[in-house]
């Protein structure tokens, strides 16, 4: 029930947060850190890789996307990534970093999330998808660990959170 001074959630503003609220404020920013750092470095890991970025070769994204092509979930996402593995390592890679930098910022946080959302489910559907039993997968756990961040949004501590709130328009 929404008393008079009550801002809706049980506290009058400018009183003292207790503990529990503090910590449900910042709940998801270690989160934000782990994945945000996760996937700055995955895509910094596969710029420096020139074998990575092949298109044949041992440690290449064609030998990877060949290799995994008949015990994939979604096998067209591999035939696709086929046509152009280069390209497509490289799009992964830049993907990630923008991700990666969006999360630890906490700009358009949501979208980040929507991103390392999008990565994770792809990589689920071909690379990890014939991990048996399914929670030896990490792809799925990521593409899990994402959906809070983008539900919520950053919170605190985030470039997002200096941005002046947009006005609510009335119907």
């Amino acid at each position: 029930m929404q008393g008079y001074g009550n801002n809706g959630y049980g506290r009058v503003p400018g009183e003292p947060r207790g503990l529990r609220e503090q910590a449900r404020t910042y709940a998801l920013l270690p989160l934000r850190v782990f994945l945000g750092v996760t996937f700055l470095y995955a895509g910094l890991d596969k710029l420096t890789d020139s074998a990575f970025l092949s298109s044949s070769g041992a440690g290449s994204i064609g030998d990877q996307m060949r290799g995994v092509r008949d015990s994939a979930g979604a096998p067209w996402l591999v035939d696709l990534a086929l046509h152009g593995p280069t390209g497509f390592g490289y799009a992964l890679a830049v993907g990630e970093l923008a991700v990666g930098i969006g999360t630890l910022l906490g700009l358009w946080g949501r979208l980040a999330a929507l991103g390392g959302a999008l990565i994770s489910l792809s990589l689920w559907l071909t690379v990890s998808w014939q991990a048996t039993p399914y929670y030896y997968g990490n792809d799925l756990v990521y593409l899990m660990a994402w959906l809070p961040l983008l539900l919520a949004g950053s919170g605190p501590f985030s470039l997002g959170a200096l941005l002046p709130p947009r006005r609510r328009r009335s119907l």
